[in-house]
């Protein structure tokens, strides 16, 4: 193949430009580094040999000499935020927003950053209306997403659901489902505590409106029986508590003994037994054996109870169903075998401790009582309520 002359000669020029670019950008890389303060290369030092309070203290010499290092002051900031010291992330923040306000050094978008930032300062330090106020000015901003996710945790935090509901319905992805439980959930905080402070119809709107953005909504249903119930209306209460079945099965456990109360007020105690009992087949639970076994223990005697646990146990060997087995067999052995019994059961009970508690689907946190918020994450409706055994045998 045939080489032109002309590439003969322009090669040479190639190599000399290459060279020429690359002693202009190490000479660029060498005076930049220069012209940091020498306490900055003494901070990273420090964060090598897992120094981290020497490596703040260096940061924030480095910062006070060079004021133009912003990105080390979000960096120092959001440390502090972690550390938990969230006096010194609201200072960083603020001389940003300060130092920006008198000599204009910020771009828009680094204003907006310096904002976000404080905002979460004060949340993290518990200063919720400060906190309010900043993201309440980042909204219509290219913040306004970040925002509106911190408002929705603050409202939550204070409990304002109704201002909850109304950022809830502003996130995006609200047209697909996406915030519709959150939003159910809300107003069933709103009905819960029209129930308690006794304003009927006020919670019947919220718990109707639940139901109206999550047909699926349990804890809506839950509340919805107990109002029918309060106003002496039982058979339309056991009607809404039994269409759980359908909604989530695994939350019946959780209107068992609700349905007994009225089943008994009634009369028909037995049917109300049969009907739990028809669902424990169907849809086995630890929470639900637990309201069975001590209605049938109350209406049927120890013998009945204990062909009760025993005929779960065949279906859901578990623990815990061990534990009742063996408290319905102290109630029927003979005083010279009670001894032994209890002395098993007292070691099945001490390991049972461990497996019968809930546990978040999301974050795996795990409470000895049933909550319809996580504790730990905040998600709503992540505690099935499952015994964490009934998890760990779960395929």
């Amino acid at each position: 193949m045939e080489i032109e002359l002309w590439w003969l000669l322009a090669l040479p020029a190639f190599f000399a430009f290459g060279w020429l670019a690359a002693r202009i950008d190490l000479k660029a890389l060498l005076n930049e580094s220069r012209a940091l303060p020498r306490s900055y290369f003494t901070g990273l030092n420090f964060l090598l040999n897992e120094q981290p309070d020497k490596a703040i203290e260096a940061f924030l010499e480095a910062a006070r000499l060079d004021p133009e290092t912003v990105e080390l002051h979000f960096a120092l900031g959001s440390l502090f935020r972690r550390r938990g010291e969230t006096d010194r992330a609201i200072r960083v923040h603020k001389h940003l927003i300060e130092r920006d306000a008198t000599q204009a050094q910020l771009t828009e978008e680094q204003r907006l950053q310096a904002l976000s930032e404080l905002g979460q300062d004060y949340l993290k330090a518990g200063l919720l209306d400060r906190a309010e106020e900043i993201f309440l000015k980042l909204r219509s901003t290219s913040r306004d997403e970040e925002a509106l996710r911190f408002l929705l945790e603050i409202y939550q935090q204070e409990k304002e659901w109704q201002k909850a509901i109304a950022i809830a319905r502003q996130m995006p992805g609200h047209a697909d489902h996406l915030w519709h439980k959150e939003i159910a959930e809300f107003h069933c905080e709103l009905a819960a505590a029209a129930l308690l402070n006794g304003r009927d119809e006020e919670a019947r709107r919220e718990l109707q409106a639940a139901l109206a953005v999550n047909r699926k909504c349990v804890r809506a249903t839950l509340l919805l029986g107990e109002l029918e119930a309060k106003l002496g209306a039982g058979e339309t209460a056991l009607a809404i508590w039994q269409g759980i079945e359908q909604q989530n099965p695994a939350y019946l456990s959780l209107a068992a003994d609700k349905m007994l109360a009225v089943f008994r007020a009634q009369g028909r105690e037995a049917q109300g037994i049969a009907l739990l009992r028809g669902y424990l087949e169907r849809h086995g639970s630890l929470d639900l054996l637990e309201s069975v076994f001590q209605a049938v223990l109350a209406a049927e005697g120890p013998q009945a109870a204990y062909a009760l646990v025993r005929d779960e146990l065949r279906r859901n060997p578990t623990l815990l169903g061990l534990d009742k087995l063996l408290e319905a067999q102290l109630l029927l052995a003979p005083p010279e075998r009670r001894a032994d019994l209890e002395l098993v059961k007292s070691l099945i009970h001490n390991h049972t401790r461990r497996v019968a508690r809930y546990r978040c689907s999301d974050c795996g946190f795990k409470a000895r009582q049933f909550h319809w918020r996580c504790p730990a994450c905040g998600g709503w409706e992540t505690f099935p309520p499952k015994r964490s055994e009934e998890f760990d045998l779960t395929p």
